[in-house]
């Protein structure tokens, strides 16, 4: 539930990475059924800028779309940036795709940028790793995605009507997954993601990651499977779910 309209579940969320469903009109996705959108912050901080975003009016009245939007944090797109980006304690140094011009990007700027971007659910800034990956370096990249979490939280704040979610990261190793759900759980916020999936791996090991990360997040939240998006995918990853 938020002030913008309830979201029913299981859904599909549209993707408007950069503030539109590509050859739709917002009326068309309603339509369709969908009660939330998706947008992306590495996207929309490049182009047109999340401050000019907020000067138009925040990406709800830029995009014509009155219900809920999540907004992605930007990790997953930083991944694929392999090699025009930096990545440290702090956050991540990157260089834009579209001009070469470098940008800083740390978990209190990626909620700043949400923020100004309006958006209802928020996400945490992460380390995704693409798989396959070493165990070492995955669990680097999870111990931080969780003092990110910790960051983002302390940032995010307290924001009536809307949430931050984590995410959960750890690759394809079943413990660091556990791990991460359940050090995420006890920060106690307004929802939880498994993130770090779809991105190389065989269908199998994907729904054997969510088989062993699910029962470790709290039932009574909203649970967000990201980056999934074909019809076979989301069917059998639904039927894991706890209901």
């Amino acid at each position: 539930m938020t002030p913008r309209g309830s979201i029913r579940t299981p859904a599909f969320m549209p993707v408007g990475t950069a503030g539109t469903v590509k050859a739709m009109h917002p009326h068309e996705v309603r339509a369709l059924g969908a009660d939330i959108v998706l947008g992306n912050v590495y996207h929309l901080m490049l182009r047109p800028g999340a401050e000019r975003v907020h000067e138009l009016g925040g990406l709800h009245h830029m995009m014509n779309w009155p219900h809920p939007i999540l907004t992605d944090s930007g990790g997953f797109q930083v991944m694929s940036l392999a090699k025009l980006r930096k990545i440290s304690e702090q956050g991540v140094t990157f260089r834009s795709h579209i001009d070469g011009s470098s940008y800083d990007l740390t978990p209190e700027r990626s909620i700043e940028i949400q923020g100004l971007l309006g958006s209802d659910i928020q996400m945490q800034l992460d380390e995704c790793v693409k798989l396959p990956c070493s165990d070492r370096d995955t669990e680097k990249a999870m111990e931080l995605s969780l003092r990110w979490a910790e960051r983002c939280a302390t940032k995010f704040g307290h924001q009536p009507g809307k949430a931050m979610f984590g995410i959960v990261q750890g690759g394809a190793v079943e413990a660091l997954r556990v791990r991460s759900a359940q050090q995420l759980a006890a920060m106690n916020l307004k929802g939880y993601s498994i993130g770090g999936l779809a991105v190389g791996e065989p269908q199998e090991v994907m729904l054997r990651m969510i088989e062993v990360v699910e029962p470790h997040m709290p039932q009574e939240k909203p649970r967000y499977l990201m980056g999934v998006g074909t019809p076979d995918d989301i069917v059998e990853s639904v039927r894991r779910l706890r209901v």
